[in-house]
């Protein structure tokens, strides 16, 4: 393809070069959890190839050392290519190898671009295809991203949650339905409610790990493994799992393993799933907590930030509107993750790095929004008693555990009148002389 310029101090090269200059897109590159995988694939990769003897034990052993940089993030300036790039993410594949054994002429004492003494494709490469490693990256990332950050979130704000539901057991509110007044329900169970969404949320999102625990690699081109020596797969398998500490396995069927990224599609939705949990409970919180004078206002939100730039005093549930921001983000995400899923062709998906992009985003911000979320909202809110009791006593459906005694007409025209009259039920049902109101009407026998 001719002669491309590379700056004298980059660790990667031409192939890596030409992408920059071909995918001028985002400005933005893959993100670190995918380039620590790539790191990881390829430390594990040499390492195993020295064991077969297909590389030099100590060859391999610098080539291991210089992937173990990339996986620890300090070579990451030398990895600039965008998001935008070639489907099959085969620029960074090849960036990736570019600069490991560059990396590995510095270790070595040589010139920066010997190939001789190591060769990107060759050396670094070897056993591989961008199609098969590239693939295993992703699952690689999204997995550890989700061991070590995303669950340990959700289980945070679980806690949050449920330790609300107890604290809130005794405290009864009127229920609400469409928008209107409903019967009678203790808080706790409403928090209660919350904290099963999101503990559902987190089994969605575990029961997707078996798929992506599954790894492509030892498939190379198309799925055949043409050029993966034998064991290569298991043994690199093997020690990937043994760096991170998570049971990753080969997958059984290569040629869907690199055609179709359905475990990605599943994963996304599960992430789209718990997203809309959040937005569920970020809008209940933020609406039962308005007020201060003129809303609801059965509960009380930690104030955090001053809420307005001309009205003094003011203060706005901000964590939840952070928390629906991310929640928009990740559904957001999930479409395009929908249609990335969906671009595979024949033998290969080609839209892995926007899938990467778009699932270590959604995972990020959900970690980091619910994180936030519990501590600086969740674990400060406390209950107004006084104004659930009095919005409780205004309630019209009261009239409902009259039903069973005085039946549904009479009841109803209890709560026509009440509410004409702008009386309690309980006044209304006094004046018709219907007996044990106080029975009838104990709020707490409700719920």
């Amino acid at each position: 393809m001719g002669l491309v310029e590379v700056p004298a101090d980059a660790l990667f090269g031409a192939s890596t070069q030409r992408a920059i200059d071909n995918f001028p897109i985002s400005g933005r590159p893959l993100p670190r959890p995918f380039l620590r995988a790539v790191g990881l694939i390829k430390q594990a990769a040499a390492q195993t190839n020295a064991a077969l003897g297909e590389l030099d034990a100590e060859l391999a052993k610098v080539i291991a050392g210089a992937a173990g940089e990339v996986a620890d993030g300090k070579l990451d300036e030398h990895f600039p290519i965008d998001v935008f790039q070639t489907g099959s993410a085969t620029s960074t594949n090849m960036n990736a190898n570019e600069v490991i054994a560059n990396r590995v002429c510095q270790l070595l004492d040589k010139p920066v671009g010997s190939r001789d003494v190591c060769h990107p494709n060759d050396h670094v490469n070897r056993g591989q295809s961008s199609n098969d490693t590239m693939p295993s990256a992703l699952h690689i990332a999204c997995a550890e991203e989700i061991y070590k950050r995303l669950l340990p979130s959700l289980r945070t704000l679980h806690e949050s949650l449920d330790h609300k539901a107890e604290a809130f057991c005794h405290v009864l509110k009127i229920g609400r339905t469409h928008l209107q007044d409903a019967t009678p329900v203790r808080l706790g169970q409403v928090f209660s409610g919350y904290a099963a969404q999101i503990e559902r949320g987190i089994t969605r999102v575990e029961n997707t790990l078996p798929r992506l625990l599954e790894l492509a690699l030892g498939g190379t081109a198309v799925g055949t493994g043409i050029n993966c020596p034998p064991g290569f797969a298991m043994g690199t398998v093997e020690r990937i799992a043994e760096a991170t500490g998570l049971p990753f396995g080969e997958v059984s069927d290569h040629f869907e393993a690199q055609a179709a990224r359905d475990a990605a599609v599943e994963l996304s939705a599960a992430l789209r799933t718990v997203a809309v949990s959040l937005i569920r409970i970020a809008n209940d919180i933020r609406f039962l907590g308005s007020g201060p004078r003129c809303g609801i206002g059965e509960i009380r939100l930690p104030a955090t930030q001053p809420g307005s730039s001309i009205m003094p005093g003011k203060v706005n549930p901000v964590m939840s509107e952070m928390l629906i921001q991310v929640a928009f983000r990740v559904i957001g995400n999930d479409a395009a993750i929908v249609a990335g899923g969906a671009s595979g062709v024949f033998e290969l998906n080609v839209s892995i790095p926007l899938l990467a992009d778009g699932l270590l985003e959604s995972i990020h911000i959900l970690t980091t929004g619910c994180t936030t979320f519990a501590s600086r909202c969740v674990a400060g809110i406390e209950a107004d008693e006084e104004r659930c009791a009095e919005l409780i006593e205004k309630s019209l459906m009261l009239c409902t555990a009259l039903v069973p005694h005085i039946g549904y007409d009479k009841a109803s025209a209890i709560a026509k009148k009440a509410f004409a009259e702008n009386r309690t039920v309980r006044q209304v049902a006094e004046e018709m002389g219907i007996e044990n109101l106080d029975k009838l009407l104990d709020v707490r026998s409700m719920t």
